[in-house]
C-alpha cells in the first residue's frame, strides 16, 4: 500500500508533468504545500478524515484476512453457522460482518452490493465475485486470480483460482489511501480537465467525457445510449450476441477497432466512435440512434427509421434517457 509519503511523492511527478512543480529541488513537503488555491496537505488530511468518519477505515487486506479465517470450514447449503459448515454467499456475510460491515444474505443480492468495478483486471482483494446469470456463486478475491470461497457440497472453504469471468464484481471496502491519491491528484489537475460534464453520479462518467470530447459526440448521449443498451452493465450479452457496455456486435466491435468490448473504455470509445459516423452520415439524431440499433443499411433501405418494432422504441428510449441526463 502507497503511504502518504508515496502519495506526495506521486502527486509532485504529477505536478511535473502538469508544469506545476515551483521550483527545481523542492522537496516532497514543500511541494504538497500549495497547489493552486488549496493546500495539497489539507485535501489529502480531509480525504482520509473523511473517509474514516465515514466507517471506510476497513481495508480490503482485512476482508481477506477474515477470510481466511474460515479456511477449511465444511460447505452446507444454506447454513449460516461455521460450526455446522457455510454455503458461498454465507461464508461472504460472515466474512464482512467480521469486520462490521452488513451485505445481503443471497447471493444475486450480493451481486448488487456496493459498487461495480469493470473487470477482474480493476479487481482489488477483498471485492465479491460473483458468477453466472441469475447468479449462483460467489466468492471474495485474493488477487493474483485467486479467490476465497465455499464452492460445492461435499467440499469446504478453500483457495481457488477464479475459474471463469465473474459475471460480476462489486467493492464494498475502498483503499483508503488510494483514494486520498486519486482525489488529491484530481485537485491539482487544470481546471478543463476536470469534472464529468454534468454526469455527477453516472458510472463510468469520465470515460464517456473523454470518448466524447475525442469523436465530438455528446458524453451525454453516450450515456443515455449505454442507459438503454447495457443498463451501465460492461459485463452484458444480448440475446443477439451483442456485448458489453455500449452493446456492439463482434464483428462491428472489430471494425471499430475494439478488441474487448467488456473492457469499458474501449466499448465507449467504439460507441462513440460509431455514434459520431452515423451522425455526419445521416445529420439527424434519431436516424443515427436508428443506425445504431439497427444497422445503417436498414436506415438507408426504409429511408427513415426501419419498421422493426425493437428500433422503434429504443430511439425514443434513448431520448428520454438523455432528457433525463439534462441532454
Amino acid at each position: 500500500m502507497m503511504g502518504v509519503t508515496g502519495v506526495l511523492t506521486r502527486i509532485q511527478k504529477l505536478q511535473g508533468q502538469l508544469g506545476l512543480v515551483p521550483a527545481a529541488g523542492t522537496g516532497t513537503a514543500s511541494a504538497a504545500a500549495t497547489v493552486g488555491d488549496s493546500s495539497f496537505a489539507s485535501v489529502l488530511a480531509g480525504v482520509t478524515g473523511g473517509a474514516q468518519e465515514a466507517g471506510s477505515g476497513v481495508t480490503g487486506g482485512d476482508v481477506v484476512a477474515a477470510a481466511k479465517k474460515y479456511l477449511g470450514t465444511p460447505y452446507a447449503f444454506g447454513s449460516t453457522d461455521p460450526k455446522r459448515g457455510l454455503d458461498c454467499s454465507a461464508l461472504v456475510q460472515r466474512v464482512f460482518a467480521d469486520v462490521g460491515i452488513d451485505v445481503p444474505r443471497l447471493s444475486g443480492q450480493q451481486a448488487k452490493a456496493g459498487e461495480p468495478v469493470a473487470g477482474l483486471a480493476q479487481a482489488r482483494p477483498g471485492d465479491i465475485l460473483a458468477f453466472d446469470s441469475p447468479v449462483d456463486h460467489v466468492g471474495i478475491y485474493l488477487g493474483g486470480n485467486k479467490m476465497i470461497a465455499a464452492p460445492k457440497p461435499g467440499d469446504e472453504v478453500k483457495i481457488q483460482n477464479v475459474y471463469e469471468n465473474p459475471t460480476h464484481i462489486r467493492r464494498i471496502v475502498s483503499d483508503v489511501t488510494a483514494v486520498a491519491a486519486q482525489n488529491a491528484a484530481a485537485a491539482i489537475r487544470p481546471a478543463g480537465l476536470r469534472g464529468t460534464g454534468g454526469l455527477d453520479g453516472v458510472p463510468y462518467a469520465d470515460l464517456f467525457v473523454q470518448a466524447g470530447a475525442r469523436y465530438g459526440v455528446s458524453p451525454k448521449l453516450l450515456a443515455a445510449v449505454a442507459k438503454v443498451e447495457s443498463g451501465y452493465d460492461p459485463n452484458a450479452v444480448s440475446k443477439a450476441g451483442a456485448r458489453g457496455l455500449m452493446q456492439l456486435m463482434p464483428t462491428t466491435a472489430r471494425g471499430l477497432g475494439v478488441t474487448d468490448p467488456f473492457d469499458p473504455e474501449q466499448a465507449i470509445n467504439g460507441g462513440a466512435k460509431l455514434l459520431a459516423q452515423n451522425l455526419r452520415e445521416f445529420k439527424s439524431l434519431p436516424l443515427a440512434l436508428a443506425a445504431y440499433n439497427a444497422g445503417g443499411g436498414a436506415v438507408h433501405r426504409y429511408g427513415g427509421i426501419p419498421p422493426y418494432a425493437e428500433t422503434r422504441a429504443y430511439v425514443p428510449k434513448v431520448q428520454q434517457a438523455l432528457a433525463a441526463l439534462g441532454g
